[in-house]
């Protein structure tokens, strides 16, 4: 079979062998990433030799990886010989203020990736297939016994948050709230912003018990440890008392029952008077391009969980006694402020 020569069949046929062998390029970013790529070149290095007797990899092999990486613009090379980094291979610096390091590491490994080879099957049983793949009932089951797994989707996700704290930060109002308290939060990036903008701003976190500690330190780092709280505990059960709480990535992993058992503990919680402010991803119209629809594949492959459009965040609302009373947008993310109805 050759390829077409009718050129809007020939630009479709490039575009699908793209999408066929789109996980190639996955793994030769995990292993841009893996080999620490970026930071080499920025350091001084520019040959294959030299990062291959840095990392103990194998020189050819080393040089093969590089030629591609600069075939899809990581790099650059003006003699074959010497490679120089790219703004696109920067944000797998560890340390870049954009960094998907560990966001690269995270998506590529076995937790998610065999658990997407998988993926036929979530379409066909509508269920996730961590269990599938792995024999653990959720992947943060499966994170508690791959521990360096677990800390590069962790780091992963605290380098999303400090990209998205700032804007969520921006557009929700705390004047007036007492004790603003990011409900999963981790190491509470989201909250920590909103306080270093309203200095009079008590928060906190409130997380699984082995978790909350990451929070108490990034909070004295920053000093604002004497307005700042942490509470362990499971958001299924009991959620402390609150003026505001902010569900961040919280209600898309998972399905709309626990997503309601989750916001009638808020409701039943919340301070009179105060919110919920849930962020999250918004699915548009069909058809309309974007991470969303690709986002929610993850999820249905990954969690259970799923992204939601507007009437579906409603329906969550009414379920738990909430009303939706206005929304913001904060970069790729909507935030959505609910009271209790």
């Amino acid at each position: 079979m050759t390829a077409p020569r009718n050129p809007a069949e020939a630009q479709d046929y490039e575009r699908m062998m793209g999408m066929v062998t789109g996980f190639w390029v996955t793994q030769i970013v995990r292993a841009a990433a893996e080999y620490n790529l970026a930071d080499h070149l920025a350091s001084g290095m520019s040959t294959p030799e030299e990062i291959a007797e840095a990392e103990s990899t194998d020189p050819d092999a080393t040089r093969r990886l590089m030629r591609a990486c600069a075939s899809l613009g990581l790099m650059t090379s003006g003699d074959s010989v010497h490679y120089v980094g790219t703004s696109l291979l920067n944000t797998l610096h560890k340390d870049a203020p954009n960094s998907l390091y560990y966001f690269a590491l995270s998506q590529s490994a076995p937790g998610h990736w065999l658990s997407w080879g998988r993926f036929p099957d979530a379409v066909r049983t509508g269920k996730h297939q961590v269990q599938a793949a792995h024999g653990d009932a959720t992947i943060f089951d499966y994170f508690a016994s791959h521990r360096e797994e677990a800390s590069y989707f962790t780091e992963s996700m605290t380098n999303l948050s400090v990209t998205a704290a700032a804007n969520i930060a921006a557009v929700l109002a705390t004047e007036g709230v007492n004790l603003a308290l990011d409900v999963g939060g981790a190491s509470g990036h989201v909250i920590r912003a909103m306080m270093r903008i309203n200095p009079e701003l008590h928060g906190g976190v409130f997380d699984l018990p082995h978790i909350i500690p990451t929070a108490a330190d990034a909070a004295q780092a920053d000093g604002l440890a004497t307005r700042f709280t942490v509470v362990g505990g499971d958001f299924f059960e009991e959620i402390p008392p609150a003026d505001l709480y902010v569900l961040k990535h919280i209600l898309h992993d998972w399905d709309d029952d626990k997503c309601v058992r989750i916001l009638k503990n808020c409701q039943s919680s919340l301070v009179h008077g105060g919110r919920v402010a849930v962020v999250d991803h918004l699915v548009g119209e069909i058809g309309e391009p974007g991470f969303t629809p690709l986002m929610d594949m993850n999820m249905l492959g990954m969690t259970g969980g799923r992204e939601r459009a507007m009437s579906e965040f409603d329906a969550l609302f009414a379920a738990a006694s909430l009303r939706r009373v206005k929304v913001n947008t904060a970069g790729p993310y909507v935030v959505i402020e609910a009271q209790s109805a």
